[in-house]
């Protein structure tokens, strides 16, 4: 009986390691990183920064809010709305009026976006 009672408690036990191992792999693969670094290297202000999926028609609030991201700093920007999409599309719009905007970023790879005063890259 003994026996019988060890045995039971560890089929129970490898089963539950079976079960949580299953379900961390599962939360892995969906689980990707959607921070994006915003580094505004431009010699302006920027005074709102919108993402929104690649397939919703408008841009969506304003990312920043009340705030600002002056020249030379940057920002960690979190783009996990629950969704598990990854691609996203971005604009940032300066003090001066321009308008940057970065088309299809896969956020799951991408990690920074820098914007210069003539051009803008990914890494």
């Amino acid at each position: 009986m003994k026996n019988l009672m060890f045995r039971s408690a560890r089929y129970f036990a490898i089963g539950l390691l079976a079960f949580f191992g299953v379900l961390g792999t599962a939360h892995a693969q969906g689980g990707y990183d959607r921070h994006v670094v915003v580094d505004n290297e431009s010699s302006y202000t920027m005074v709102s920064f919108h993402a929104s999926g690649v397939s919703i028609s408008s841009w969506q609030e304003d990312i920043l809010g009340n705030g600002v991201l002056g020249s030379g700093r940057l920002v960690n920007i979190n783009l996990y709305d629950g969704s598990n999409r990854c691609h996203f599309d971005f604009k940032a719009v300066f003090s001066n009026g321009t308008e940057v905007v970065r088309n299809d970023v896969d956020v799951c790879i991408a990690t920074k976006w820098t914007i210069y005063n003539s051009m803008n890259r990914l890494e």
